[in-house]
């Protein structure tokens, strides 16, 4: 799992810290409960940087943001078997501990030098699917009998479609870190859209006196046809047709450059859906709102490499599936604008 550490950690007066660092491991619910119980009383605010582990600079500007905001930010480490369909291979998902630890060390360093920051890291979560699931993890499979988490009908929709597992496993998981961290304010890239909108859906259900934050991170390569649909947009096309169409082109465009290269440069993919959807159901429109706005996504799916070239190492099987998702939010206007 993603949770087991390999680099030399410290240990002084019994507490595991990372590497030369300040930074907690908290591995177990009751000792995420045991430091965080002064920081209540001491009104000190907490946020929770939820990842599975092989930190990019997306988690890092989510992280930054986080420390900007609060007293202490705690990022959890989990690799969250829930979330994975059975036709997934959770075993090619990536276990990066030893590289994460230095990212956080070395980001936390950047913070401390940082005279804007209201807090820095400190602690991570790096619990067992033991831990996380202490009656039996449940299974993956959509009959699966436990004690899960689900949002509909928003869950179901887009990616939910696609993997009817997702959003169940990802709601799960939230809700039992959001129970263990009790953080003040939660952290999401805005690029997982569905994401964020079925967790802020779930806070709100249950009343759980959370924040939940977007912020976006990295764009992907989904980016730049979205942004043409937002531009349509902006120029004054409401209708499904004309603002998906412009991002489709794009799509096409893109597509037709790549494969006019040798197989061993171009990048091929397939579109999996591009969609424009109503922001708080996620349901599709014919026709945008603009008191409401819009939310526009998709993904796309990676073809495997065609020539491997001297050099390159994809990895067991050929390497992971790669998806790509990516989304842009249609902020609302005035009726005459």
């Amino acid at each position: 799992m993603a949770s087991r550490c390999s680099t030399s950690p410290s240990r002084g007066n019994g507490l595991e810290k990372l590497p030369s660092s300040s930074i907690r491991v908290l591995r177990t619910v009751e000792s995420v409960r045991r430091w965080r119980r002064p920081h209540t009383l001491d009104q000190r605010s907490v946020a929770l940087v939820p990842t599975m582990g092989a930190l990019h600079e997306g988690h890092l500007s989510l992280i930054r943001a986080a420390a900007r905001e609060n007293h202490h930010v705690v990022v959890s480490v989990y690799v969250n078997p829930a979330q994975f369909g059975v036709r997934e291979d959770l075993a090619s998902y990536p276990v990066t501990w030893e590289a994460d630890v230095r990212e956080l060390v070395k980001l936390d360093r950047e913070l401390a030098d940082d005279g804007e920051n209201l807090g820095r890291i400190s602690a991570v979560f790096a619990p067992t699917t033991g831990e996380m699931y202490p009656g039996g993890f449940p299974g993956q499979e959509v009959e699966s009998k436990g004690s899960f988490v689900t949002i509909t009908p928003v869950g179901e929709v887009l990616e939910g479609q696609s993997r009817p597992t997702f959003f169940r496993g990802v709601a799960t998981v939230c809700m039992k870190l959001f129970n263990v961290v009790q953080p003040e304010r939660v952290y999401f890239g805005q690029k997982d859209v569905q994401q964020t909108v079925v967790i802020k859906r779930m806070v709100g259900d249950f009343m759980l006196p959370i924040e939940v934050v977007r912020r976006r991170a990295v764009a992907t390569v989904l980016y730049k046809a979205l942004r043409a649909a937002e531009e349509a947009y902006k120029s004054g096309s409401r209708g499904r047709t004309a603002v998906l169409g412009a991002a489709e082109k794009m799509l096409e465009e893109t597509l037709a450059e790549q494969m006019a290269l040798a197989p061993g440069k171009r990048v091929r993919f397939e579109v999996d859906y591009i969609s424009l959807a109503d922001p708080d159901t996620m349901e599709e429109l014919s026709v945008v709102d603009t008191a409401k706005g819009g939310i526009l996504s998709g993904a796309v799916r990676m073809l495997p490499v065609e020539d491997l070239q001297e050099g390159e190492d994809l990895g067991h099987s050929g390497g992971p599936l790669v998806r790509l998702i990516d989304n842009i939010i249609l902020q609302p206007k005035e009726v005459n604008s």
